[in-house]
C-alpha cells in the first residue's frame, strides 16, 4: 500500500507539472511582441497573432493612461466610489442599475467565438502583466487581477452610456420624467466622398468624432499590426482591445451618435394597499428589492452607502423622489458581442466581410460611415430596435401594466436600418442630423419605409447645415477644400442650433429699445459668424451663448428643442457685456485670448464654438476666460486609391496622459492650428523612423 501512494503521489506530480507547463505554453509569449513608438508616441504594435497584438495595446495603453484604464474597470466591478468618491460612486450604481454585470456573467460563456476569447485573453494578460510589475500605478489593489469578464462589460457599460440612458435614469430621479422625448446633446461629424467627386480621383473618409478630451470616453490612438491579419491604424477608448473608428490598408469608417428611440420608460400603476405590488396583466405582481451597497471615498474613509431599486417584469425599477414607481428597459445591456464586432470590423478586408460583421448588430445609436479603395461608400444607421406594439407612442413614457407594452430581445436586422450605398452625388455626410438627410437630395435613406417605432427623427443642426451648402458649391473638390470644409468654424446666418432653435431673435435685437447694451447688440450684429481665433467680435457672442446653454441647463425638462423670449436674450447680453468689461475690458477682444485649449503649463489660444463643424465646448477656467473639454479630439482623415492608403491625424493633447511623458503635449499646437501628422500603415517605414522599439513586459 505504501509503495501504490508513492506512485500514486508521484503521477499526481507529474500531472500537476503538465498542467503548469500547458499553462505556461498557453501565456503570450511578449518576445513575439514589439512596441514601435514613432515621433509621437503613437504605438505601433506588431504581433505574430492576433491575440499577441491584444497584448501589446494592453501594456501600451496601460504606460500611457494606465489610471483611466482602471477607471472603467471599477466603475463595472462597483469600486469607483472608493477612489474617486461621490462622483465615482454615481458610476458604481449605474453600472448596476443598468445591469451589466449580470448580462455578462450570465452570456460569457456561450455567447463569444473562441476565436475573439483568445484576442479577449491576450489583452486581459497585458494588463494583469502590467498592473503586477507597476503596482505603484494601481489604483485600488483588490481590483486585479482582471478578467475577460471585466473587460467585456467594460463594452456592455461603455453602449450604455453610448446610449445615453443615464439621462432617462436621471430624469426619472428628478421627476419630470411624465412627459418627455428621448433626445441629448450631440457631437462628431463624418464624410466620405467617392472618387467621382474628388479632384485626384481617390475616395475620401473624414474620422471625426466629438468625445470628451480627456477622462473614460477620451481617444487614445494606435495602430494593430499582427501576421494573422490584422494592420489598422485609428482611435480606441483607453481599456479597448481593437480600434473603434479608424482605416486598415483596404477600408476605413466613421461614426457618430445617432439619437432614435433606444430604451423605454414605463409607469408602473401601484397597489395603494401593498407598495411592492404593481398591476399587470389583470393582477398584482411583485417587485423585487435589489439593494446595492458601494463604499465611498469620504476624505480618509471608505463609507458604505446603500442604495435600493426594485425589478418588475420591464426591468430595472426606480422610486422617485415623488414616490412613483418608474421601470426603464433597453436593448445596450442584452447583447454582449459589440467587442467582438469591433474586432471584426478590425479584420475586414472588403466591403463585403465588414457589412457581415455590421449585421451583428450590437451596437446602440450609431451612424457609420465607410470607405474604401474600391471606391466603394456607404452610410448606416445601425441600432439594437425591438419589435414594439406600434399602436404605443414609444417616445412617451408607457403604460406599466400590460404585456402589450413588454417587448422581447427579438431585434430588427441591420438590413432594415436606414442606409445608402454608393449614392450618386457621391459623398456621405453626418453631423448627428436626421438619418435622412446625409447626402444630396433625392440620394437619402427613404424616411416612409423606415419602421416609425424606431423613433429616428427629423434632426437638423448648424455642422449639417454648413456642410450640405459646403459641399454643394464645389462639383469636385481636392484635398486642401476637403480639410477645409472638415476644419470649417461657421456659422449659419440664422444661427440655427439644434438645441436652442430661435437664435435669430438674438441678432434682431433693436439697439434703441435697451440703451445700455446697444454697444454689446452693434458688436454682436457686425459679427460675421465666424469663429477663428483672431475673431474680436466672437468673443462677446461665446459668452453670451454659454449664458444661455446654462439657463437651458437650469430650465431643461428633457425636450429637444428650446426657445428663449427676448428678454432671456437680452439677460445674456447683458451677462456676457458684464464679464467681458470685468476680466478683459472690452467688447472687442480676439476669441484666442478668451477661449483656450489647456493641458499642464501649456495654455494655447483656440477656434471654434459649439456647433461649427469643428465644435468645441468649453468650461469657465481662470480670470474670466473659457478652456476645452469636448469636442474636436481624435481626427484622422483618410485617402484611399487603388494601391495605396494616405492617412493623416491628430490627437487634442499627445499620446501620453502621464505629465512626465514627452508625449503629453507635444500635439497641442498642431491641433488648434488645424494641422494633422502624416501617418502609415508600412512597416519598414515605421520601423525605420521609429523613436523606440522594445518588447512589453522585458
Amino acid at each position: 500500500m505504501k509503495g501504490v501512494g508513492k506512485i500514486s503521489i508521484l503521477i499526481i506530480g507529474l500531472i500537476l507539472l503538465m498542467s503548469i507547463a500547458n499553462a505556461q505554453s498557453n501565456k503570450i509569449n511578449t518576445s513575439n511582441i514589439d512596441i514601435v513608438r514613432d515621433k509621437w508616441g503613437v504605438p505601433h504594435i506588431y504581433g505574430k497573432t492576433d491575440a499577441e497584438a491584444s497584448y501589446g495595446l494592453a501594456w501600451a495603453t496601460c504606460e500611457d493612461d494606465f489610471k483611466t484604464v482602471q477607471e472603467l474597470i471599477l466603475a463595472v466591478k462597483g469600486k469607483l466610489g472608493q477612489v474617486e468618491g461621490k462622483s465615482g460612486a454615481i458610476l458604481d450604481f449605474l453600472s448596476y442599475i443598468t445591469g451589466v454585470d449580470s448580462v455578462v456573467e450570465l452570456a460569457y460563456d456561450t455567447a463569444l467565438s473562441p476565436q475573439y476569447k483568445k484576442v479577449l485573453e491576450g489583452y486581459v494578460e497585458g494588463l494583469n502583466d502590467y498592473a503586477a510589475s507597476h503596482p505603484d500605478e494601481i489604483l485600488l489593489k483588490k481590483a486585479f487581477p482582471v478578467t475577460g469578464k471585466d473587460i467585456i462589460k467594460d463594452y456592455v457599460f461603455t453602449n450604455v452610456m453610448l446610449a445615453s440612458i443615464y439621462m432617462d435614469i436621471a430624469k426619472i430621479f428628478k421627476g419630470y420624467i411624465s412627459n418627455y422625448e428621448i433626445k441629448a446633446p450631440a457631437g462628431s461629424n463624418a464624410f466620405a466622398f467617392s472618387g467621382k467627386r474628388t479632384e485626384d480621383g481617390k475616395t475620401y473618409l473624414a474620422i471625426n468624432s466629438h468625445q470628451p478630451l480627456e477622462g473614460l470616453f477620451s481617444w487614445y490612438e494606435a495602430h494593430l499590426n499582427s501576421e494573422e491579419g490584422l494592420n489598422i491604424l485609428g482611435g480606441t477608448f483607453p481599456g479597448g482591445m481593437s480600434i473603434m473608428v479608424g482605416a486598415n490598408q483596404n477600408l476605413g469608417w466613421a461614426c457618430t451618435l445617432s439619437y432614435p428611440d433606444v430604451d423605454d420608460v414605463y409607469k408602473l400603476s401601484m397597489n395603494p394597499y401593498n407598495r411592492l405590488q404593481y398591476w399587470f396583466d389583470g393582477h398584482w405582481e411583485m417587485l423585487a428589492i435589489k439593494k446595492k451597497t458601494v463604499k465611498v471615498k469620504l476624505g480618509g474613509l471608505q463609507v458604505p452607502v446603500t442604495k435600493t431599486f426594485y425589478e418588475s417584469k420591464y426591468g430595472i425599477t426606480i422610486k422617485n423622489k415623488s414616490g412613483e414607481y418608474y421601470a426603464i428597459r433597453f436593448p445596450a445591456n442584452m447583447d454582449i458581442r459589440s467587442g467582438e464586432q469591433v474586432y471584426r470590423l478590425n479584420k475586414a478586408t472588403n466591403f463585403t466581410e465588414w457589412h457581415d460583421a455590421m449585421r451583428m448588430n450590437t451596437m446602440p445609436c450609431m451612424n457609420f460611415i465607410y470607405a474604401d479603395r474600391t471606391d466603394t461608400i456607404f452610410y448606416v444607421s445601425v441600432g439594437e430596435f425591438p419589435q414594439r406594439n406600434p399602436s404605443y407612442n414609444w417616445l412617451k413614457v408607457l403604460p406599466g401594466n400590460t404585456s402589450k407594452t413588454l417587448w422581447r430581445p427579438n431585434f430588427y436586422p441591420v438590413d432594415s436600418l436606414p442606409q445608402k450605398l454608393n449614392p450618386k452625388s457621391g459623398y456621405l455626410v453626418n453631423t448627428n442630423n436626421s438619418c435622412f438627410d446625409v447626402s444630396a437630395i433625392g440620394d437619402n435613406p427613404d424616411s416612409t419605409k423606415c419602421n416609425h417605432t424606431f423613433g429616428f427623427g427629423p434632426e437638423k443642426n448648424n455642422r449639417i447645415i454648413m456642410a450640405q451648402s459646403l459641399i454643394n458649391k464645389l462639383p469636385k473638390l481636392n484635398y486642401e477644400q476637403f480639410k477645409n470644409i472638415k476644419y470649417n468654424v461657421t456659422y449659419n446666418d440664422s444661427l440655427y442650433d439644434y438645441h436652442i432653435d430661435n437664435m435669430i431673435t438674438l441678432l434682431k435685437l433693436d439697439a434703441a429699445k435697451y440703451p445700455d447694451i446697444a454697444d454689446a447688440i452693434k458688436v454682436i450684429r457686425n459679427w460675421n459668424r465666424q469663429c477663428d481665433a483672431n475673431n474680436k467680435e466672437a468673443s462677446l457672442m461665446l459668452f453670451t451663448l454659454y449664458h444661455l446653454i446654462d439657463k437651458l441647463t437650469e430650465k431643461s425638462t428633457g425636450n429637444e428643442y428650446n426657445t428663449f423670449d427676448e428678454i432671456e436674450y437680452v439677460g445674456a447680453v447683458k451677462a456676457a457685456k458684464h464679464h467681458m468689461l470685468k476680466y478683459f475690458g472690452s467688447l472687442t477682444v480676439p476669441l484666442g485670448e478668451v477661449q483656450k485649449h489647456v493641458r499642464g503649463n501649456v495654455e494655447l489660444p483656440v477656434s471654434a464654438f459649439p456647433e461649427v463643424l469643428a465644435a468645441m465646448y468649453t468650461l469657465p477656467y481662470k480670470k474670466g476666460m473659457r478652456k476645452t473639454y469636448v469636442g474636436e479630439s481624435y481626427i484622422e482623415l483618410v485617402r484611399f486609391s487603388k494601391s495605396k492608403v494616405e492617412i493623416e491625424s491628430v490627437n487634442a493633447f499627445g499620446s501620453s496622459n502621464k505629465p512626465g511623458s514627452p508625449h503629453y503635449t507635444d500635439q497641442m499646437q498642431m491641433f488648434v492650428d488645424q494641422k494633422l501628422k502624416p501617418m502609415t500603415l508600412d512597416k519598414e517605414t515605421i520601423y525605420r523612423d521609429a523613436e523606440k522599439i522594445y518588447h512589453p513586459n522585458k
